[in-house]
């Protein structure tokens, strides 16, 4: 039987071109758009309200294990990062320096800087913050009574990427930085440990986006880190997008910053430090995860609006009674509760033809769209869209007609479901995209050969080398476009032999192309 065609929002698709559908998605959705600065993007309400709906669980989820809200400079005296310098190492090619504090015209009709006005020190701006947070926490520890502080930051940070792509990777990003000093290695491993079971659950449960929690290898850790653990979500091509990452500092930036505390005993000893932080990086993963080839599809739990209810007006006398009827069903559903929160609802009423808005929403990724007509009004009806299941196996729009009365009654399950949906089809499409079969280096570059174009991961058995063995075996990955993701938490051992060192395997990694 032929399948019917059907014409989709988007010009691009994900199998022709994933790169450009992936830009097309952001511009169709008006999530965010070019702002002029390279690397610096404008986030549009669409896409910042989904940001603003990620900050405000994760604040709710931060703030419930103890950890304060503080605010913390833009500017970081360099010398700051010179007390650390294989932190400085890690980030001194990315970094944005302020040098002068005045502007003076140059005599041509333009603006050129103050020689007068040279900064005595060079100012840093904010790449991240554990170098003037840990000077505040030397100030603010004294005793083994002030310990474990538990601190963390939503601000802007810079890092001046060379390649850039909205939301993925970008010169200004937002994010939260939490920041932390104990008394010992096992309260400061606890924390860190926490802080990536938290971004775990936040992923599966709020964005809907499976992801695996491990530790990353010795060559991917934060610079001056212990450990580094994260979680890593695959997308729709098959790569691994780095969605969160809690890292234990050990007592090295305590040293460099002077975190010390009086203990029990009286002694002066050194605290042990963490920080973990996600960013708007999240959003790129909700946008390949969920998106589809009619635009994005957002988890019920970070949509701005989860319900929009669209009028079709016909600028008539008709139009004031259809609009009541809107009116009284948006109230009704806004009284429902969806996912532990009140359902958001928006009745637009804007100008327009309703299946041109339609499309817009539809875009935008809304779970629940209601078109509602005179007869609907007459009837007490709706007629419901399930942005998760927009076509009919026909190749129509799968519109759903209900009485208003079993809508809004079942309005709070069909939320959670599509919650459910999503999660669910990720999930399987990702442990599809899995190969355990390869054993070898060769198997491994045949396996992501050029004519695979979306592998995914392979999962291997890993000796954990360090050392210049691990550079090795960096250097071959390299050369295949390949990097180690992590070893997932908890995982039995796998027995056999590391391909790359040939020595016995103790933990399993993932190996994937990565954003």
């Amino acid at each position: 039987m032929t399948q019917p065609s059907i014409k989709h929002a988007l010009s691009v698709t994900r199998e022709s071109d994933f790169a450009a559908w992936y830009q097309e998605v952001i511009a169709e959705a008006e999530m965010a758009e070019e702002s002029g600065v390279r690397g610096c993007m404008v986030i549009k309400p669409w896409g910042y309200g989904i940001w603003e709906r990620i900050q405000q669980i994760m604040d709710g989820r931060i703030k419930e294990a103890g950890v304060q809200n503080c605010y913390f400079p833009l500017f970081i005296p360099l010398s700051y990062f010179a007390k650390e310098a294989e932190h400085v190492e890690g980030f001194a090619k990315e970094m944005a320096v302020v040098t002068h504090h005045r502007l003076v015209s140059d005599g041509k009709g333009g603006l050129v800087p103050d020689p007068e006005a040279r900064l005595e020190e060079p100012l840093v701006v904010r790449p991240t913050s554990e170098t003037v947070i840990g000077a505040a926490m030397a100030r603010w520890i004294q005793s083994w009574r002030d310990l474990p502080l538990l601190t963390n930051q939503w601000a802007n940070v810079v890092r001046w990427e060379m390649r850039t792509r909205m939301f993925l990777r970008t010169s200004e990003f937002l994010w939260q930085e939490g920041h932390t000093a104990h008394a010992d290695r096992s309260d400061a491993m606890a924390e860190t440990l926490r802080a990536l079971e938290m971004y775990r659950s936040f992923s599966e449960d709020v964005l809907a986006m499976p992801v695996i929690a491990g530790e990353k290898p010795e060559n991917e850790r934060f610079p001056g880190a212990v450990a580094t653990y994260s979680i890593e979500a695959m997308m729709q091509d098959g790569k691994a997008l780095q969605a969160g990452t809690s890292h234990y500092l050990g007592t090295a930036f305590a040293e460099a910053a002077g975190i010390r505390y009086q203990d029990r005993e009286g002694q002066q000893t050194l605290c042990h430090t963490t920080s973990w932080g996600v960013s708007t990086r999240m959003i790129g993963g909700v946008i390949m995860t969920h998106g589809d080839d009619d635009g994005l599809r957002v988890p019920p739990a970070i949509a701005p609006h989860q319900i929009v209810i669209l009028p079709m007006l016909r600028e008539d006398d008709g139009d004031a009674a259809l609009l009541a009827y809107c009116e009284t069903l948006r109230a009704e559903l806004a009284q429902q509760s969806a996912l532990g929160e009140r359902v958001r609802v928006l009745l637009d009423k804007r100008p327009g033809k309703a299946t041109q808005k339609r499309w817009g929403w539809v875009k935008k990724g809304v779970p629940l769209i209601l078109e509602i007509g005179g007869r609907d009004a007459a009837g007490e009806q709706v007629s419901a869209l399930r942005r998760d299941r927009l076509w009919r196996a026909d190749g129509k729009v799968n519109f759903v007609g209900q009485s208003r009365g079993d809508f809004v009654a079942g309005a709070a399950d069909a939320l959670e479901d599509v919650q459910r949906s999503l999660h669910a089809e990720a999930t399987a499409r990702r442990d599809a995209q899995i190969e355990r079969g390869v054993s070898t280096l060769d198997g491994l570059a045949d396996y992501f050969a050029e004519g695979n174009r979306y592998p995914g991961w392979v999962e291997l058995g890993w000796s954990r080398p360090t050392g210049a063995a691990l550079e090795a075996v960096v250097a071959k990955l390299k050369a295949l476009k390949l990097t180690i993701r992590n070893t997932p938490m908890d995982a039995p051992a796998p027995g056999g032999t590391c391909p790359f060192t040939g020595e016995p395997a103790v933990e399993t990694i993932y190996v994937a192309r990565s954003y």
